[in-house]
């Protein structure tokens, strides 16, 4: 359900999703650029289902009125997480002082962009980012073991897995990064009807693509499972 955190950021709207029996593993969930919506709260649930305590914060809180928020969201991320970082981090020390020993970080379009920028500061213990911007090498100084998705039909983050790869390799940072080739992006969300017309549309081909979803939902846990001990 949605709740209002108290961090030490301040007051934050968050979707907070509780597994079945008590965790000491928890994960933060980034929203993509439609914001936090019914999807975002769907795959947070998914993390509860698999043994998390998962939190989606409302990135766009503070940040103004819709377009504007995206826009300033954006620019954070460009300027290396802006205000937007640290929050963030904060949701990550939220979880801890409610007995999280380990806390991942998994984020979706824009949010994949902000899931690396936050788990390149060392605050995170695993990072999931999905077909988001992948930042500069002096932002992943301090990454933790990273498990990473694209779509290779996604033109305008072409080239994000190996320059990403790369970089994991460089700092031998142990990692898992996969381009699905018949997926385009956003292929991990379910959009509503209204947008799926949209889906094929270049550069993006943002669509569903339900068996390059689940594949990269298994590996993720995998990954999970082996780094974060719990």
């Amino acid at each position: 359900m949605d709740s209002t955190l108290q961090l030490s950021t301040g007051p934050k709207t968050a979707y907070v999703a509780e597994p079945a029996s008590r965790s000491t593993r928890a994960v933060v969930v980034l929203h993509e650029l439609l914001g936090l919506n019914d999807d975002i709260r769907r795959i947070t649930d998914r993390f509860a289902a698999a043994g998390y305590r998962a939190v989606a914060p409302d990135l766009y809180e503070d940040l103004g009125a819709r377009p504007f928020c995206m826009a300033r969201a954006m620019s954070a991320m460009t300027r290396g997480g802006g205000p937007v970082v640290p929050v963030v981090e904060a949701v990550a020390e939220h979880l801890r002082s409610e007995g999280a020993t380990q806390v991942g970080v998994a984020g979706f379009c824009m949010g994949g962009g902000f899931a690396l920028l936050a788990a390149g500061r060392g605050r995170f213990d695993v990072a999931a980012p999905f077909y988001g911007l992948v930042p500069g090498r002096e932002a992943l100084v301090s990454i933790c073991p990273t498990v990473a998705s694209f779509g290779g039909r996604d033109r305008m983050f072409r080239g994000g897995a190996e320059r990403l790869r790369r970089r994991l390799s460089d700092a031998h940072v142990p990692h898992d990064v996969k381009l699905y080739p018949d997926a385009g992006h956003s292929f991990m969300s379910e959009h509503p009807e209204w947008m799926r017309p949209l889906g094929g549309l270049p550069p993006l081909r943002a669509a569903h693509h339900h068996e390059s979803a689940e594949d990269a939902w298994d590996r993720m846990l995998r990954f999970f499972d082996e780094h974060l001990k719990g």
